[in-house]
């Protein structure tokens, strides 16, 4: 369901209220990957996404580094987005943040492409530009605050019926977490990204994707 973004708010509610008291008989990467996959759904509030981001804590031993990874997704999606603070220890918020970090992300040739165009533009920004919060950005302009992200076909999931490509759960999570510290986000799919023929087209593509940048 998050990963497809598919909209089911009284199914996650009820996850949501049902699963504090019974995280005892869940398996960590159970724990992580239902967090990750509540905060990814819109709707879910914040307060009970951290009673079991805090209950997961109490049994912090049993993750490994993609799970401590997702949960801190999900301790900083209550942090940013709304405003509130987890009970999480400052070390066990360093260890999580350490395990997402150290996802090195690894650029693809059409993020060189992109800058490239971005720079013959005019646009300066820096390359693989990471957030304080760990947030990786493909590229970052630091004045404006926008971010552009080139999303491969990793970042898509295909609709069957309609032929279409629709964002999957952890690309608008990450987006609406950039926004909630205060980012622009402009996001270039490979697949509008290949079909631009001439520098001319992949020009005024780029500066329609950037006209909400100030």
């Amino acid at each position: 369901f998050a990963k497809m973004g598919v909209e089911a708010p009284e199914l996650f509610e009820a996850v949501a209220a049902a699963a504090p008291p019974r995280l005892g008989e869940f398996s960590s990467q159970s724990i992580a990957i239902m967090a990750w996959a509540l905060v990814c759904i819109a709707g879910v509030t914040a307060d009970k996404i951290a009673i079991i981001l805090e209950r997961a804590m109490e049994m912090f031993t049993g993750f490994g580094r993609i799970e401590l990874s997702q949960l801190y997704q999900c301790w900083l999606f209550v942090r940013v987005e709304h405003s509130q603070s987890c009970s999480v220890e400052t070390h066990f918020e360093d260890r999580l943040r350490l395990a997402y970090t150290q996802i090195t992300p690894q650029p693809f040739h059409l993020q060189r492409d992109v800058s490239d165009a971005l720079s013959e533009m005019g646009w300066m920004h820096e390359f693989e530009y990471v957030t304080e919060e760990g947030l990786s950005l493909d590229m970052a302009q630091l004045s404006s605050r926008c971010a552009v992200e080139v999303d491969g076909p990793s970042h898509y999931l295909k609709d069957a019926e309609a032929g279409q490509f629709v964002e999957n759960g952890g690309t608008r999570l990450k987006t609406r977490l950039l926004q909630g510290l205060g980012w622009t986000v402009a996001r270039v799919p490979f697949y509008e990204w290949k079909s631009l023929k001439s520098e001319g087209e992949r020009r005024r593509f780029l500066e329609a994707k950037l006209a909400g940048c100030t």
